[in-house]
């Protein structure tokens, strides 16, 4: 009788405790281990090489989950933690963070000079026509937000990120599909155009609506990472 009894207790309790423990097992919980490099629920800081993933478009970080699993984007330890993933899970990887809606922090002091500002937003707002380069605007919106689904904010990142994002491109360390035309872009870059576009827009605050609209990109380049992910 009282093993019967004790055998009664053990399963109302795994019962009871059941609906707690599946609870536990959510995707906030589960992406804890990205916050180790990109911070508190991915909202990162403006300090660094790893970015804000928080509120990126869905489109734009599942593709880029992609390319890291395919040596299209090389880093090693981003490359071991997607390697098993299906592509059904690295779309929700990415739903998750794109969903979150969190407070970008101020944007740091701007430590380059003036005159470095001020060719950075140039080429940002208006580009270079006789280099053949387009404005940032064209691609990533007039207020630099992106736009949905796949074009990222270029806002709230790191200088140091930007500007070595900007360089794997010219170097061909970081890739997208062909035709790839930030490859291209940023080929027509010389060192103090990079300086200049990451240092202007590190030191930009953010509109009040930070979120990537919908809409049409306006570049003349035509850019394979607008098609569907794959």
């Amino acid at each position: 009788m009282k093993a019967a009894l004790r055998l009664l207790a053990a399963v109302v309790l795994t019962a009871a405790c059941a609906p707690a423990r599946a609870e536990l097992d959510t995707m906030a919980q589960r992406m804890r281990a990205c916050e180790a490099c990109h911070g508190d629920r991915g909202r990162a800081t403006p300090d660094g090489y790893f970015p804000r993933i928080a509120g990126k478009p869905a489109g734009y970080l599942y593709a880029q989950l992609l390319h890291f699993r395919s040596g299209r984007r090389q880093h090693a330890q981003m490359a071991y933690l997607l390697d098993r993933q299906t592509p059904a899970y690295l779309m929700r990887m990415a739903t998750y963070f794109a969903t979150l809606d969190l407070p970008y922090p101020a944007p740091p002091v701007p430590q380059a000079p003036p005159a470095v500002l001020a060719r950075g937003a140039a080429l940002v707002r208006d580009g270079d026509p006789g280099r053949r380069l387009p404005a940032c605007t064209d691609c990533h919106g007039a207020a630099l937000t992106g736009l949905q689904p796949a074009v990222p904010g270029l806002l709230g990142l790191p200088q140091d990120y930007l500007a070595a994002q900007l360089g794997a491109w010219r170097s061909g360390t970081r890739k997208a599909r062909e035709p790839d035309c930030m490859a291209t872009i940023a080929r027509r870059l010389d060192a103090g155009d990079i300086e200049a576009i990451s240092a202007w827009l590190a030191a930009q605050s953010l509109p009040r609506d930070a979120h990537a609209p919908a809409g049409e990109v306006h570049g003349t380049l035509h850019c394979g990472s607008l098609e569907p992910a794959r």
